[in-house]
């Protein structure tokens, strides 16, 4: 039986409580707390809200449209932080493994979207990831959604510094919080669960659970 991913994530979690130093967990730990603290759902967009137009780069480097993912019926759209993100490289695969079979049945098109422009090749390479991968240039996107936050830890850097700032491209510490948006053909939303907690995500049960609503809206 494949392990829910939040128990994968405490996996991950345990390993961490055995190797990081304490201030190190404490860091990580005080970070998710206040993301979690100030989450507002009611201040995101909602249930049967229309997602406005917005334009991605695949991991091609083409241009994916707003219109092009729904073209052939509704879709998920999976927010990660960002290639390199340990708990992204549990939450990915996982869906690929759980998720994305199943939405090849019902004609669903799974794309795992962060701000990492261009996209990491090697994240979809080291697991074999057979949806796509895009960028939102600019956090246009995930900005829209109100998913997008900057870290209470921001150090200076120096210059050529290897930082969050230098892997998404985006010479910022901002970054998106983790989410799962259903989208029906007409691009309202079916959908919306976002995870302000990176090592606490959307389970694929619940994504499923929204698609027969989601299909109906879109026949």
């Amino acid at each position: 039986m494949t392990a829910p991913l939040n128990d994968r994530f405490a996996a991950l979690q345990a390993e961490r409580e055995r190797t990081w130093k304490p201030e190190q967990l404490e860091r990580n730990a005080a970070q998710r707390r206040i993301l979690t603290e100030r989450h507002d759902p009611a201040a995101l967009p909602g249930v049967g809200d229309e997602l406005g137009p917005f334009t991605l780069i695949d991991q091609d480097g083409r241009e994916l449209t707003r219109e092009a993912i729904l073209a052939d019926g509704p879709a998920v759209l999976v927010f990660f932080r960002f290639g390199g993100c340990p708990a992204c490289n549990i939450a990915l695969p996982y869906y690929n493994e759980t998720l994305l079979p199943r939405l090849r049945e019902r004609g669903i098109r799974l794309v795992a979207v962060s701000a990492q422009v261009p996209v990491d090749p090697e994240l979809i390479a080291r697991h074999g990831l057979g949806f796509t991968v895009a960028g939102d240039p600019g956090y246009a996107l995930s900005r829209s959604l109100g998913i997008t936050f900057l870290p209470e830890d921001q150090p200076e850097v120096t210059p050529g510094q290897n930082w969050i700032g230098a892997t998404l491209g985006t010479d910022s510490y901002e970054i998106d919080k983790p989410a799962v948006l259903v989208l029906t053909q007409d691009a309202r939303i079916a959908f919306f669960d976002v995870s302000p907690d990176w090592l606490e995500r959307t389970e694929t049960g619940a994504i499923l659970a929204a698609l027969p609503e989601t299909v109906s809206a879109a026949g």
